[in-house]
C-alpha cells in the first residue's frame, strides 16, 4: 500500500538534515527577492547534473523546511518550495519547481511537484493555472548536449 504524499508521512529530523534545512531556508529568502526572471535564470542553474528526487524525498525535504522556520511553514509558499527544491539539490535530486495563480479570487502560490503530484499541497492546488515551470533537465541536456 502506498503512503499519499502529505505532511502527515513525516518522519524525525536529524540534527545535520536540520542544518542543512537551515541554509536551504537561508538561501532561499535571499534567491525570493530576485526578479522572476532572475530567479528563473538561477534555478535553471541550479537543477543542472540532478539526477529525478522521488516523492517521498521531496516531501522529507518539505518537512525539513516547514519544520525550521516558521515563515515556511505558514504563508511563506515562496520561499518554502525554494527552500524545498534546494535541499533536494544538496541531494543531488531535483523536484519540479512550480508558480501558479488563480484568477477569482486572484491568488499566487509556489510549489514542488514530483511526476506531477504536488508534494504536502492541499487538493486545491489543480485549479492554479501554472506560470512558471522549472523541471528535472532531460537525459541529453544533462550530459552537456543543448536542450
Amino acid at each position: 500500500m502506498t503512503m499519499p504524499v502529505t505532511l502527515e508521512a513525516s518522519a524525525r529530523i536529524t540534527w545535520r538534515r536540520r542544518l542543512a534545512a537551515h541554509v536551504a531556508v537561508s538561501l532561499a529568502r535571499v534567491l525570493m527577492r530576485l526578479s522572476p526572471l532572475r530567479l528563473r535564470r538561477l534555478l535553471m542553474v541550479i537543477r543542472r547534473g540532478a539526477g529525478p528526487c522521488p516523492a517521498d524525498r521531496a516531501l522529507a525535504a518539505r518537512t525539513a523546511v516547514v519544520t525550521v522556520s516558521v515563515q515556511c511553514a505558514g504563508q511563506g509558499c515562496l520561499q518554502r518550495s525554494i527552500a524545498t527544491v534546494l535541499l533536494c539539490r544538496f541531494a543531488s535530486t531535483w523536484p519540479t519547481w512550480c508558480t501558479g495563480v488563480l484568477t477569482e479570487p486572484f491568488r499566487a502560490h509556489a510549489w514542488v511537484e514530483v511526476d506531477g503530484v504536488p508534494i504536502g499541497e492541499r487538493d486545491e492546488i489543480r485549479h492554479f493555472h501554472r506560470t512558471m515551470v522549472i523541471p528535472l533537465m532531460s537525459a541529453p541536456a544533462r550530459l552537456g548536449e543543448t536542450q
